[in-house]
């Protein structure tokens, strides 16, 4: 067996909790922080393949992993087998942990031309279309998707991830809603029990993890190897330092102090900028910001000063000022 999966199956003997791929927010940077709260395993943004067969830059800057950006996966997207099978030699040569195929995003510009939850609509061209990816690449191949199109009374999760199995497919992540729900609705962590009943396959589940309890019933309600976490890690990131106490430690960790959110706030805006320079790095944080706020005393004064501001160092001194009112 391949020492890549081998690797791949220690990933999953942990139960990890996944950072969830997201477009425009986990890049390079957000996966670094998020490791260093403890991610076990990070999900690029995902990644057109047209865009990467062309040579797009910024489908490059999605692939391209720092020696110390591991565990984490390469998710691609698409909506013809043949160019997700190219672009995923591509992607494999960029030396991820193992590769993730997209079928379930929602957004109508992807799921409408075909891709991401699109795939749905056509379960028998999307198990094919796995196998022929499968087939090209000799690292491990996953699929992420949802547990149907929608409005099905029974969704197909439980079949079709018998099918991917059978073609090849390494593991499977279900965010427990189907296409037509989008992020409306609540998650049914069910599909995803009865879809790890009938596989041998590690099966993550995705969907309402908004805490460390939620990450600890999901999996015990499910069976499943693992928990990915997405909308909840853009606005607290410690969610995965305060799920891996309680799964493995089966203690309740305090929430960050006030120090703490402010601290990470500078960290993040300090990071982007070296990585995408004035103001474009100090914008991109702001979806960031007033999570990482919440709760402190003026948070609602202090995002809006930050949002008016474009420059790293006016903005680092606002949260010094913070910091010295807390002081005081």
């Amino acid at each position: 067996m391949p020492s890549d999966r081998t690797l791949f199956q220690k990933l999953f003997s942990s139960r990890p909790v996944i950072l969830a791929p997201m477009e425009d927010v986990s890049d390079a940077v957000f996966r670094k922080l998020c490791r260093e709260l403890d991610a076990g395993l990070c999900v690029t943004e995902f990644v057109n393949v047209e865009g990467l067969l062309r040579g797009c830059r910024n489908a490059r800057r999605k692939i391209t992993l720092a020696p110390d950006d591991q565990p984490t996966a390469i998710q691609i997207y698409g909506s013809d087998p043949d160019r997700l099978a190219e672009a995923a030699e591509i992607a494999a040569a960029a030396g991820p942990s193992f590769l993730d195929i997209n079928c379930g995003c929602w957004v109508p510009k992807i799921a409408g031309r075909g891709a991401g939850a699109g795939w749905l609509r056509n379960p028998t061209a999307m198990v094919e279309m796995a196998a022929m990816v499968v087939q090209r690449v000799s690292m491990p191949v996953t699929v992420k998707t949802r547990i149907g199109w929608g409005p099905e009374s029974e969704m197909p999760i439980v079949e079709l991830a018998k099918r991917l199995e059978g073609a090849g497919v390494s593991a499977l992540t279900i965010h427990c809603r189907t296409a037509q729900m989008g992020h409306s609705g609540a998650a049914d962590w069910s599909w995803a029990a009865r879809a790890r009943s009938v596989v041998s396959i590690p099966v993550i589940v995705n969907g309402d993890i908004k805490s460390a309890e939620d990450a600890q019933r999901a999996l015990a309600e499910t069976g499943c190897e693992g928990v990915m976490v997405g909308r909840r890690a853009i606005e607290h990131p410690w969610i995965f330092r305060e799920a891996k106490a309680l799964l493995e430690e089966g203690r309740l960790i305090d929430p960050p102090t006030p120090e703490e959110r402010i601290a990470l706030c500078k960290k993040h805006l300090v990071m982007n900028t070296e990585e995408r320079g004035e103001p474009h790095g100090v914008r991109v944080t702001r979806r960031h910001l007033a999570g990482y706020l919440h709760g402190l005393p003026g948070a609602a004064a202090l995002r809006r000063a930050l949002n008016a501001c474009d420059s790293l160092e006016g903005c680092l001194a606002i949260l010094d000022e913070a910091l010295s009112r807390r002081a005081a």
